[in-house]
């Protein structure tokens, strides 16, 4: 299986060049490669202290922000590499103050992975969540670098528990320690045969907790609002807007909303203003209009949803309408709101859980929308009452950060001492 698979990462390799022809964001994946070595060689020299780590996505990014912090202000000494697989990881973050060096992760070659840990020569490396790349483990694991996954999770449909999935199960053996975010995922892996495996949750409920002790005051949304019960509608896809533009079409004078859609398009933008029969604004176009004369206010612009939605009373969070995912639902947990999702979630552990304990709503039409929404907006103390539930689900699930942290900082102090 190992020749297999090494064969298969050398022809996809070969034809990345052909790969980058068939859409932008594939263009990006491999020119962006081009260069992570050359820039790995300005960037680090001889003596440096390099903490490694691995990011799948944007998503996994902000997983690991938390714990990126506390390392980087427990070792200001040592230098933060953050690698990403995806364009839409890389191209959001590649200017992050954050880290010291952000670049891709070359493609998991034995040839990549030697050249990587040779110029970088990582003292701890720690990948979030997902991707178990093999040549880049067990070239971790000979070098006996430190090699830690933190809030992972695991399935059972997943490779490592058929009964064809050796080959994968001897890549975990080469790894020194798994933080993981429920308890499925722990007794998956011990069942496996590892014991190396500590539940601690996921560190986004630290990350997103700490967003309500920042100032998140924006003026412009606070005129818009007017002191108007507001929804708050995040990263939405056109197949959201099937189930929410007739209620906003209906809605109360009393009642605001901000939109922020997942694509950010002028013509998409221009095709959700015709549906909508309410007065209208754009960031764009805002500073041509008096705010609080309008009842929807479209973001078409990045940086402002998580502060957007501490002013809102109800959140609506795309994606599970359709096939795209379930967007970050959390965001406006820490606020205290209820949140209404679409009815595709069966692969979003805290979705589900908020569900069960009734702080989110499910819907799979608008009909079932409207109901939902109609409820929140004209009864206050089941409003208030749901968004408490939201508040207290993420307040009883920190403290992942400070778990792993502690275990990351004696793990530096080992090698530093060694």
């Amino acid at each position: 299986m190992n020749i297999i698979y090494n064969i298969l990462i050398g022809l996809f390799k070969s034809l990345m060049p052909i790969v980058g022809l068939l859409s932008p964001k594939l263009k990006l994946f491999v020119t962006g490669r081009k260069t992570v070595f050359d820039t790995l060689q300005t960037n680090i020299t001889k003596g440096d202290h390099i903490l490694w780590f691995h990011c799948a996505s944007l998503g996994e990014y902000e997983q690991g922000v938390p714990v990126m912090q506390q390392l980087k202000a427990k070792h200001p000494n040592y230098k933060l590499l953050v690698t990403f697989f995806s364009p839409s990881g890389y191209e959001v973050k590649k200017n992050s103050e954050l880290a010291d060096i952000i670049v891709y992760l070359p493609i998991d070659t034995k040839g990549n992975a030697k050249r990587f840990l040779q110029l970088v020569q990582p003292e701890l490396a720690v990948f979030v969540k997902y991707e178990f790349w093999p040549n880049y483990l067990k070239t971790l694991n000979k070098n006996k670098v430190p090699t830690v996954f933190i809030s992972t999770t695991f399935r059972k449909d997943q490779m490592f528990f058929k009964w064809y999935g050796g080959f994968m199960r001897n890549v975990l053996g080469t790894i020194d320690h798994f933080f993981v975010q429920d308890r499925v995922s722990k007794e998956l892996i011990e069942k496996a045969g590892f014991t190396n495996v500590t539940l601690s949750g996921d560190t986004r409920f630290d990350r997103v907790s700490h967003q309500i002790e920042m100032d998140n005051h924006v003026d412009f949304i606070a005129e818009f609002i007017n002191d108007r019960l507001c929804i708050v509608i995040g990263s939405s896809w056109p197949e959201d807007e099937e189930v929410f533009v007739d209620y906003i079409n209906e809605a109360p004078e009393n009642v605001c909303f901000i939109i922020a859609p997942h694509e950010i398009k002028r013509s998409k933008t221009e095709d959700l203003q015709q549906k909508l029969k309410k007065k209208t604004v754009t960031y764009s176009d805002m500073t041509t209009t008096a705010l609080k004369d309008q009842q929807v206010f479209i973001l078409d612009t990045v940086g402002y949803l998580s502060r957007a939605y501490s002013y809102g009373d109800i959140a609506y969070v795309g994606g599970a309408m359709g096939t795209s995912g379930l967007h970050n639902i959390l965001e406006p947990a820490t606020f205290g709101i209820p949140i209404i999702i679409g009815d595709n979630f069966d692969k979003f552990r805290e979705a589900k859980q908020l569900q069960k304990l009734a702080g989110l709503f499910s819907i799979s039409n608008k009909d079932e929308f409207i109901e939902v929404i109609s409820k929140l907006v004209d009864n206050n103390k089941f409003r208030e009452k749901t968004g408490m539930i939201s508040g207290h689900f993420i307040n009883s699930n920190t403290g992942a950060t400070d778990m792993i942290s502690t275990y990351l900082n004696e793990k530096l102090t080992t090698n530093s001492l060694s």
